[in-house]
């Protein structure tokens, strides 16, 4: 099935595109949402009046969340939480807890479908992307530490991993021949 987008869809293109989806995406979700409609002759003579206007609702989206990416962009958040020896957690850090500490912290609501990132299931540092719209796609640090640690804790253990010259397995030595008996 053949839509045009009239709003800029994640992963699928911007407002005026014409792309081919299956049909079942196109039909119950795509034209429902109102993102796009069916490429038709008549739809198609909209394309440039789509595009003008979704580029401007484009500028104005990215000039208002600009701030907001800025404010965004390097920030760390520190997640405590209960881990076992080998440093897996006991469940995992998700999208949602992710972004409901960030909308704290910035005062700005920020949805979880916006946080880009798998759920974190070990100690350690990550990064994670929030989409804020299509052109603004600031990063966040993350740290997850042990409940009881401080989080200095775990940026050590990587500073250290790093700084760490790479083990090489040894190599077996070489045998010297057996003299053979004549």
């Amino acid at each position: 099935m053949k839509v045009l987008l009239i709003k800029d869809v994640y992963k699928l293109g911007r407002a005026g595109d014409v792309k081919k989806v299956a049909d079942g995406y196109g039909r119950n979700f795509l034209i429902p949402q109102g993102l796009a409609v069916l490429a038709t002759a008549g739809a198609m003579k909209q394309i440039e009046k789509i595009k003008a206007q979704a580029e401007i609702r484009r500028s104005a989206l990215n000039d208002e969340l600009k701030g907001i990416s800025d404010q965004i962009n390097g920030l760390t958040l520190t997640f405590p939480a209960k881990a076992g020896e080998t440093g897996k957690l006991y469940g995992s850090i998700t999208t949602q807890e992710i972004a409901a500490a960030l909308s704290e912290k910035i005062r700005f609501e920020i949805k979880r479908q916006q946080v880009d990132t798998q759920p974190i299931r070990s100690l350690g540092q990550f990064t994670a992307h929030v989409r804020l719209t299509m052109d603004l796609v600031p990063e966040i640090n993350l740290v997850v530490y042990r409940e009881g640690e401080s989080p200095e804790s775990v940026t050590q253990a990587v500073e250290e991993e790093k700084a760490a010259p790479p083990a090489k397995p040894e190599e077996p030595a070489a045998e010297a021949p057996a003299e053979t008996a004549e």
